[in-house]
C-alpha cells in the first residue's frame, strides 16, 4: 500500500501537466470571438455592440422622364389617379420624395392613415416625414431597420423581423430558464439587432476650449512666486482652495483668499493645457483607459482617462456628466491625435468590458483610425485575454486611485469650469512634475528649463512660461 501513493501522485502530477497543455492549446486554436460568445449569458448581449448595417442608396428619379419613357415604352400615357366616387384623401401638397411626382399621381396606400404610393414610380413613403435616400438594412436578413428610440447623442435601429438569422440564432443559445424568463420580460433581454446611429460627429468637436472664470496674468497684488505657491499647494500637496489660503496666511504671512487661488488654478490650467496636449510623448502601442465618477454640485459625473500604459503619460481626458459614447471618443481623439503615425492594428487599447468601447472602436474604424480593442472583463480572470492583459488595466486603476486622492480633499467641485481646471492641472502634474518610481523618482517626461530650477513654484512659473510661448508659436504660425 505505501509503495503505490508515490505511483500515484506522480501520475497525478503528469494528468495535470498534460491538462495545462490541453488548456493552452484549446485557447490558442479556438476564436476569442466564439469563446465569448458561447460562455456569457444571452443577458448580457445589450452591452455588446454588432455590426454596422448595410446601407441601401435610395436613387432619385424624374417624373416627367419617367412619363415619358412609359410613353415610348407603351404607347400610352400615364394617367393621373382615379379617385374612387371622387373623394380625395391624398393631401394636395403632398410630393413623391422619389421622383417628385405631384399629388395627382399618388394613391392614398393605407386608409387615410398617412402611408401614401407614387403611381409614377411605385415608392411608398409616409406623408408629413422626411425622406433619407439612405436607407439602413440588417445585415442578417436584408430587412430595412426601424427606428425605435432617439437619445442624446444618437438613434437606436432595431431589426424587427422575427425570422432574422441574427434574432434566431440568440434565441437559440437561450437556457430554458432564460426561455422562460424571456417570455415574462422580454425587455431584459437583447435578442435583435440594433444600430445606433450618431446624431453628433465627434470628430469634429473643439478639444480646446478656453473656461469661464479665468483672467489675466497681470498680478497687480501678488506676484508670480506667490501663484507658485498656490499650485504647489493645491496641486502638488492635494489641498482644497481654501487649505491652500490658510497655509499661504500661516506659512508664509501671505493674506490671499480663496477665491483668488481658484482664479488662480482656472487661468494656470488654461494656459497650460495647449502645452500638456500638444507635447511630443512619443507614446508606445500600448494604451489603458477608464474612467471614475466625481461630483459637481452634488450630482455624478466622470472623468475618463487614456494613458500610455507602457510610459505611464495621461495623453487623453475628459470631464462629462455622462458616461456615454461622446467623452469617451474625445478622450481617445486626444489620446490618438499624440501618435505621428496612427499604428493602426498594432495598437492595443485595453479597457474593461463596457459597451461603449466596442461602439467607439466602431466609429474610429469608420474614420480609417482602426485599432486592436482589449477588453479585460470582471475583477478576476476567467478568460484568457484577462489573464494576459490584467496588468495593464491594473495601471490605469492606480492612476484613479491617484487621482481620487487629489479630488477627495475638494469634497466634490462646485462648478463645471472648476472640475475641468483641476483635471488639467492633475494631468501637467502628473505628466511633468511628478516624481514616479516607475522613472526612478523623476518626472515622466523630461524638461531641460525645469531641470535646472530647485523648487516647486518656480517649476509651475517656468511651466506656465513656457506654455505661453507654445501659445504664441501657434498663433504666429
Amino acid at each position: 500500500m505505501n509503495s503505490i501513493i508515490p505511483y500515484l501522485l506522480l501520475y497525478n502530477q503528469l494528468l495535470i501537466k498534460t491538462i495545462k497543455q490541453l488548456v493552452l492549446f484549446i485557447v490558442k486554436t479556438i476564436p476569442l470571438a466564439g469563446y465569448k460568445d458561447s460562455h456569457f449569458s444571452p443577458k448580457y448581449q445589450k452591452f455588446t455592440v454588432d455590426t454596422l448595417p448595410l446601407i441601401k442608396d435610395t436613387k432619385k428619379f424624374e417624373y416627367k422622364v419617367l412619363l415619358s419613357e412609359h410613353l415610348s415604352k407603351t404607347g400610352k400615357e400615364l394617367k393621373p389617379v382615379r379617385r374612387h366616387g371622387g373623394v380625395n384623401t391624398v393631401p394636395t401638397d403632398s410630393v413623391c420624395p422619389q421622383c417628385g411626382a405631384s399629388h395627382e399621381y399618388l394613391y392614398d396606400n393605407d386608409g387615410g392613415r398617412g402611408q401614401l404610393l407614387c403611381k409614377v414610380c411605385k415608392f411608398r413613403f409616409t406623408y408629413g416625414k422626411d425622406f433619407d435616400s439612405n436607407t439602413l438594412l440588417c445585415p442578417y436578413c436584408g430587412r430595412t431597420l426601424v427606428k425605435k428610440k432617439s437619445r442624446k447623442f444618437f438613434n437606436i435601429h432595431k431589426c424587427v423581423n422575427p425570422k432574422c438569422s441574427f434574432y434566431l440564432n440568440s434565441l437559440e443559445k437561450l437556457s430554458p430558464e432564460d426561455l422562460e424568463e424571456f417570455e415574462k420580460n422580454k425587455y431584459k433581454f437583447k435578442l435583435h439587432y440594433i444600430y445606433r446611429e450618431f446624431t453628433i460627429d465627434f470628430f469634429k468637436v473643439d478639444l480646446a476650449s478656453m473656461p469661464k472664470g479665468s483672467f489675466g496674468l497681470s498680478f497687480r497684488k501678488f506676484s508670480p512666486h506667490i501663484m507658485g505657491l498656490c499650485l504647489t499647494y493645491h496641486v502638488n500637496l492635494a489641498l482644497s482652495t481654501r487649505a491652500t489660503a490658510r497655509a499661504l496666511w500661516e506659512v508664509h504671512g501671505v493674506k490671499i483668499s480663496h477665491v483668488m487661488v481658484s482664479k488662480y488654478a482656472k487661468t494656470a490650467s488654461f494656459i497650460v493645457k495647449p502645452f500638456v496636449d500638444d507635447f511630443n510623448y512619443k507614446p508606445t502601442n500600448y494604451l489603458a483607459a477608464d474612467e471614475t465618477y466625481v461630483k459637481i454640485k452634488g450630482v455624478t459625473h466622470y472623468v475618463w482617462f487614456v494613458m500610455d500604459a507602457l510610459k505611464k503619460s495621461i495623453l487623453g481626458y475628459q470631464v462629462s456628466n455622462t458616461r456615454s459614447i461622446g467623452p469617451c471618443i474625445l478622450a481617445m481623439r486626444m489620446a490618438f491625435d499624440k501618435f505621428k503615425e496612427f499604428p493602426g492594428l498594432n495598437l492595443k487599447f485595453v479597457a474593461d468590458g463596457y459597451s461603449v468601447y466596442n461602439l467607439a472602436k466602431q466609429q474610429f474604424a469608420l474614420n480609417d483610425k482602426d485599432f486592436n480593442l482589449i477588453q479585460v472583463i470582471g475583477l478576476t480572470n476567467e478568460d484568457p485575454i484577462s489573464k494576459e492583459f490584467r496588468w495593464l488595466k491594473q495601471i490605469i486603476e492606480r492612476l484613479n486611485r491617484t487621482f481620487k486622492f487629489s479630488y477627495q480633499v475638494t469634497n466634490g467641485y462646485g462648478s463645471g469650469e472648476g472640475s475641468d481646471a483641476h483635471v488639467g492641472l492633475f494631468v501637467a502634474y502628473y505628466n511633468f512634475l511628478r516624481p514616479h518610481s516607475y522613472s526612478y523618482w523623476e518626472p515622466l517626461n523630461s524638461i531641460q528649463e525645469l531641470e535646472a530650477i530647485p523648487n516647486m513654484p518656480g517649476k509651475w512659473q517656468k511651466l506656465i512660461e513656457l506654455s505661453q510661448r507654445h501659445i504664441l508659436e501657434k498663433q504666429a504660425s
